[in-house]
């Protein structure tokens, strides 16, 4: 079958995803940004690296290469809202939520199963996307908890704890 955007989509999506919501500071007025990413990845234990993926047309993709941190919260189950909050166009995403400052002072949200403080390593080319890569400096996680998944373009239910 040749790959065309609805096809490729279509097969991307059988892959489960966790959720995140990747956040840094805007380097001029150090305001919190955030961007629900499901394009993120573990990629070395030593050093401890991560990367995720942000679209070259995504209206926060400066604050991300200019700040030189970044935090990423992986969701729990729980937090859809938090998720449909940082994916929307809303003008201020940050009211009424619950969130404090890392070492670095990027957003660490409340609530999360992990959040993991990077400071940024790299960014490279990726087609219409931009792989940001960081190496973990701080992080925090609960035990236990359900994450929050998405699987063909909604959200999947992993029930109390085990998926």
């Amino acid at each position: 079958m040749p790959v065309d955007d609805r096809s490729f989509r279509k097969a991307l999506g059988c892959f489960a995803s966790g959720v995140t919501v990747v956040t840094t500071l805007q380097p001029d007025s150090r305001q919190p940004v955030g961007v629900t990413v499901s394009a993120f990845s573990s990629l070395s234990l030593d050093p401890p690296l991560v990367l995720f993926c942000l679209g070259n047309k995504t209206s926060s993709l400066t604050a991300f290469q200019g700040f030189g941190h970044f935090a990423v919260n992986i969701l729990a189950e729980s937090q859809k809202d938090l998720s449909t909050r940082f994916a929307s166009r809303a003008e201020d995403k940050w009211a009424g939520i619950d969130w404090s400052a890392g070492a670095s002072g990027v957003p660490l949200l409340g609530g999360c199963l992990a959040s993991l403080e990077c400071s940024l390593v790299d960014t490279v080319d990726g087609g219409d996307h931009r792989i940001f890569i960081g190496r973990v400096e701080n992080l925090r996680h609960e035990e236990g908890g359900a994450p929050l998944l998405y699987f063909r373009g909604g959200y999947m239910d992993c029930g109390a704890g085990t998926p």
